[in-house]
């Protein structure tokens, strides 16, 4: 080795958070520009280089101390990167520095050490201590190999043993860089003992808490390990706080005078949850139900409102006609302050009026779920809804047990913990809409929160408690109730919504819609207004429907173009007009310049009679609708084909017709043969599903007038459903059915005689639009429709009556 001087030269080699030290060897990877071409400067020389640490990860500014390097062996790689063993040989500073293009030349000044022929007594004394302190280390922390432990033991001079030391030591930089700028040996030797000691005594601190911690420690909670060392370490610091910070929680279910079992589960519970280490999994389990507990109503109701001139109003305000409804709200009222007046007169005798189910069925469209928030404002109760529509998960009404990872309550207690109160008026919404699979049937799970007997105790799987439900409204909508079970539906009060007359969208546009949708788009404050003509006209070519929603898309389409127009006007003249200065009055002639092409035209209707073509009524999820049936007669064996998208149920209907034409044929002069003849039956817009009984006088008059070869008198339409023997049966939806005969420009009605009284419950502006005949046997409808004679046998046919 040369000898250490002033002003040797080396390139300089950056190294991140790594101190190199003499009399040890290490292997280097060099993959930067800068140490490349410091690398290459040296093998180029005689293989030495000054490596000092860089100040930050960055390649920049150096610390001045640093080891001249020796490269014992160097491989360059194949994307000329460097792997080099370096050995250290002496400590120094950067005395200058300079630059030759990329590459740091340096002139270093060695530390200086003092040197002896022969160590003193304190020197060999504080080596050892050094020594012994350092094995102690290497047996705390475990990272020190056996070769530099048996190098250091061996070694019997400062220098040596203060860098192998350093070099062992895991520090950070900045003290390593300390320890190697010291240049008295005995100071260096003392800095670094101290370094020693400190080091030994944290890893005795971190020793005596872990064994601490197992001591207190079961098997089963051996994994929080960690948070317990946390804990230990808050205690050396004194910062370990005593409180109960559940303390809070129980006394927030407390708050709300829960029953004796609920409170008695809670308290249980707490237990348990103070016993639990604060970040286990369980104990957020528990924190979880315990909160929800202590965010349900248990005890807490609102006022009702029990004025029924007020309820009346409200009633009245937000809805027009509805009258059974608005009936059957204003009788519980009046039950539900009689009970409250017989409680204040005998005390003690408890409040026992129980929520009553109620389901509004009808057309979409019709004010069902707008009429359950206007129950709410006349009761002064809150209001909250769930929406049922593709509900399939059972779990979604019962809730999962608090076991299961992310486990919640059901839909009904989350909804009873956003009311805030026991008494809310709970809206089930599109309860027909309910689906099921193999995680059970939402229906079923139903059964027991609308059946008032039982609801008082509804037990939730996740809560795992009685829940009191019986003071509870509840309302469900339905668009139908053949998808029903009859179990649930058993326990609902059936409360028919029908569909409007073209007089009450009138009233209901007028009263509701026009304002509404004037405010919703800004011009609240126009004098824009819709005369009644320009209303029936939306009403009679721009919406097919039972309800008002497409009358109010319409109306809202009508506006949004006044808007529009009058922005522009504005824009043309550059000037701002005040919304309350714009007027206009709309009528037929404005609204067909702002909607365009009509949409309806009632196509499937003809005016002219035709042979096998009759129009019967049918009630769907949307409404009434007129379904017209057509059949053709060619040569065959007496088969009978129905099209049209069909169910079974029509199906069988038909066949039915065409057996009872058979059992009369004898009494009619059919002019084909029923046994030499197939009949093909057709119900229009075959990519729509049809379904049901009541067409099947319709089938029967269809395939009558094409036996006879005779057309049915115009403007005729009919619904019923025909027996074997040819009694007409009654039917359900006649409103619906009698709405659509009247928008589709029908004359008269044929219905059977059972739906009289259904009639008569009819407004009289609608029975005003319509002609009606009764009729018990399907050969009075034959008369009325054919005028046929009601004769057997007879043979001769009255052709000069058709």
């Amino acid at each position: 080795m040369k000898d250490q001087g002033f002003g040797e030269e080396f390139p300089l080699l950056p190294l991140r958070e790594l101190v190199l030290f003499p009399h040890t060897m290490i292997p280097v990877f060099i993959t930067y520009k800068l140490g490349m071409l410091a690398v290459s400067e040296a093998l180029r020389r005689d293989m030495r280089l000054f490596a000092a640490c860089l100040k930050t990860k960055e390649v920049g500014e150096t610390y001045p101390s640093g080891s001249v390097m020796r490269i014992v062996q160097h491989l360059r790689l194949p994307d000329n990167t460097f792997r080099v063993v370096l050995q250290g040989e002496y400590r120094a500073t950067i005395a200058s520095s300079v630059k030759q293009k990329d590459l740091a030349i340096v002139k270093v000044a060695p530390i200086m050490e003092a040197v002896a022929d022969s160590l003193s007594t304190e020197t060999i004394a504080l080596m050892r201590t050094v020594q012994n302190s350092f094995v102690q280390y290497a047996a705390l922390s475990k990272k020190v190999s056996t070769d530099t432990l048996n190098a250091v033991e061996k070694l019997e001079t400062p220098e040596p043993l203060a860098n192998l030391i350093c070099n062992a030591l895991v520090l950070k930089a900045e003290r390593k860089i300390a320890l190697l700028s010291i240049g008295d040996p005995m100071k260096r030797l003392e800095t670094i003992l101290e370094t020693l000691e400190m080091e030994n005594e944290i890893f005795g601190i971190q020793q005596n808490i872990s064994a601490q911690v197992k001591i207190r420690m079961e098997k089963n909670q051996r994994e929080y390990i960690l948070n317990e060392q946390l804990k230990e370490i808050h205690k050396e610091l004194g910062q370990d706080r005593g409180e109960d910070e559940f303390a809070e929680l129980e006394r927030s279910i407390e708050c709300k005078y829960p029953r004796a079992e609920v409170l008695l589960k809670a308290r249980k519970e707490l237990g348990r949850l103070r016993k639990l280490q604060s970040f286990s999994p369980e104990a957020g389990v528990l924190r979880a139900y315990l909160e929800w507990i202590a965010e349900l109503p248990w005890s807490d109701s609102s006022a009702d409102v029990l004025d029924l001139k007020e309820a009346e109003r409200i009633l009245d305000e937000n809805h027009f006609a509805l009258r059974k409804p608005k009936e059957r709200i204003l009788e519980f009222i009046a039950v539900h302050h009689l009970m409250a007046l017989g409680q204040e007169k005998t005390p003690g005798t408890g409040h026992t009026s129980k929520g009553p189910i109620l389901c509004f069925v009808g057309p979409p469209g019709t004010g069902k779920t707008s009429l359950g928030k206007s129950v709410a404002q006349a009761l002064g109760r809150r209001f909250v809804r769930i929406s049922l529509g593709g509900l399939r998960d059972e779990a979604e009404i019962r809730g999962h047990r608090k076991t299961y990872v992310g486990a919640l309550p059901g839909k009904i207690l989350q909804v009873m913990r956003k009311a805030g109160t026991i008494n809310p008026v709970l809206l089930l919404d599109e309860i027909d809409k309910l689906s099921s699979d193999f995680r059970g049937d939402p229906t079923s799970a139903l059964l027991e929160v609308l059946d008032p007997e039982q609801n008082g105790a509804f037990t939730d799987h996740y809560l795992e408690l009685t829940y009191d439900l019986s003071q509870v409204l509840f309302i469900t909508t339905a668009n139908s109730l053949h998808t029903l079970p009859y179990p649930l539906l058993d326990r609902m009060e059936i409360i028919e919504i029908p569909g409007y007359g073209e007089n009450e969208k009138l009233a209901i546009a007028q009263r509701f819609l026009v304002p509404k949708v004037l405010a919703e788009n800004g011009l609240g404050t126009a004098g824009i207004i819709f005369k009644d003509e320009a209303i029936h006209e939306i009403i009679r070519y721009w919406t097919m429907e039972s309800g008002v929603r497409n009358l109010e898309r319409e109306i809202a389409r009508c506006i949004r173009r006044i808007a529009r127009n009058a922005l522009e006007q504005d824009y043309e003249t550059d000037t701002a007009k005040p919304i309350s200065s714009f007027e206009q009055t709309l009528g037929q002639d404005e609204v067909e310049q702002l909607l365009g092409r009509r949409k309806y035209k009632n196509d499937l209707v003809f005016k002219e009679p035709r042979i096998g073509v009759v129009y019967g009524l049918a009630w769907t999820e949307t409404g009434g609708t007129v379904l017209p049936v057509e059949t053709s007669c060619f040569e065959g064996t007496g088969e009978l084909l129905i099209t049209g998208n069909v169910g079974e149920v029509m199906k069988e209907s038909g066949s039915i017709a065409l057996s009872y034409l058979r059992s009369i044929q004898d009494q009619y002069p059919f002019t084909e043969e029923l046994g030499k003849s197939n009949f093909h039956v057709h119900v229009p817009e075959g990519a729509i599903p049809k379904d049901g009984p009541s067409a099947g006088v319709t089938v029967a008059a269809s395939l009558f007038s094409t036996l006879c070869h005779l057309p049915p008198q115009p403007g005729f339409a009919m619904t019923g459903e025909l027996t074997l023997t040819g009694r007409v049966l009654p039917i359900g939806g006649l409103k619906e059915k009698v709405l659509a005969a009247i928008r589709n420009g029908m004359e008269q009605l044929l219905l059977p005689q059972d739906n009289q009284d259904d009639w008569a419950e009819l407004d009289g502006e609608i029975k005003a639009s319509l002609g009606v005949h009764f009729v018990e046997t399907v050969r009075e409808l034959f008369t009325l429709l054919f005028d046929v004679p009601k004769q057997a046998g007879s043979g001769a046919f009255p052709l000069q009556n058709l």
